[in-house]
């Protein structure tokens, strides 16, 4: 299946409630910002026509062997652009002295899956195609085939060289204060609704113990858990989660609707059922719950595609490297070129 490019989604609430974004393209790109800085949509157009579709391709079929690749994708890209920019950083294989093996980024996954999409690509376009815009684009075909909307990913990226684990110390945390989340994201030059918008990519994929430890065992004083979350939830994330229990476990961001790309996570976190403590946080700051709130109901779902695909275009244009004295296309996504 060809995706076209005037696309946004067939769009399923939890009520089952149906909205096709119709769209012009020229309205897309005015909404969405097609063209940001020197990206543009269709760069490999001339060069490498069959890219865009090599990588979707790639993604489905990965999907389709592990349901959690989604998630992995998604979460992928957000990794990449909060350190050095998305340059594809992230994919560097650095020893113990790479990025990927920061705190932050423990669980990420779906470096394969870039790999393979690379891999393919370099067969019908040798050294044309960056893998930080294979990571761009495999995030956005990742949310498509989770119900999520379809939307054009402005490309011409160039890779970075360099992958340190000190600069990804300050990524956001599943225990920051919503103070200082606002802050992280607001030195990225992303504002309070784009915070809540890319939280809400916590629709898909899972978590471990290890990162809701705090929340459950040691949030208050006393060693009490965080107020926030719901009291007949406390017990199920307890009992998934026990004290001094295996901290690898993994259990869905989103309970309710785990596998689908849609608003409940948003819901979750008004009803105290968020399951990381940054998603919780979203209700603690007046700014953070407006946006929250703005979502839920029929009108905001209808909004809620839309609004996500510009947040993450806008995420997609962090610290872009574009110029060849800035960055390169690597051969591999896991190592920079030797020359």
């Amino acid at each position: 299946m060809e995706f076209s490019p005037f696309q946004m989604p067939v769009y399923s609430s939890n009520s089952g409630l149906i909205i096709l974004f119709l769209l012009s393209f020229c309205c897309i790109n005015h909404l969405i910002g097609f063209s940001e800085g020197q990206l543009r949509v269709g760069f490999y157009s001339p060069t490498c026509p069959r890219a865009e579709s090599i990588v979707r391709s790639v993604v489905r079929e990965a999907t389709l062997s592990n349901p959690r690749t989604p998630a992995l994708l998604l979460r992928l890209q957000f990794h990449d652009c909060m350190v050095e920019g998305c340059d594809g950083s992230i994919l560097i294989d650095n020893g113990d002295k790479g990025e990927r093996l920061a705190t932050g980024n423990q669980g990420l996954g779906g470096f394969d899956v870039i790999e393979k999409a690379k891999a393919n690509v370099e067969r019908v376009c040798r050294g044309v195609v960056s893998c930080s815009d294979i990571v761009a684009l495999a995030a956005r075909d990742a949310v498509f085939l989770s119900n999520g909307p379809f939307y054009q990913v402005p490309t011409g990226r160039r890779d970075g060289r360099v992958s340190d684990i000190s600069r990804a110390a300050n990524l956001p945390d599943a225990d920051d204060s919503i103070q200082l989340l606002k802050s992280k994201f607001r030195q990225k030059g992303l504002s309070n609704k784009d915070l809540v918008l890319l939280s809400a990519a916590h629709t898909i994929g899972t978590t471990a113990c290890f990162f809701i430890e705090t929340r459950l065992y040691n949030f208050t004083r006393g060693g009490g858990a965080d107020p926030a979350i719901s009291p007949r939830f406390l017990p199920k994330l307890k009992a998934r989660c026990p004290f001094r229990g295996d901290i690898n476990v993994r259990l869905p961001l989103d309970p309710v609707t785990e596998d689908s790309f849609d608003v409940q996570i948003l819901k979750n976190i008004r009803d105290g059922l968020a399951v990381i403590g940054s998603d919780a946080r979203l209700y603690d700051d007046g700014s953070t719950k407006e946006v929250v709130d703005s979502y839920i109901g029929s009108r905001g779902s209808s909004a809620f595609g839309l609004d996500f695909a510009q947040a993450m275009v806008k995420m997609g244009n962090i610290g872009v490297k574009t110029t060849a004295s800035q960055g390169e296309i690597r051969r591999i996504c896991s190592a920079v070129n030797s020359n």
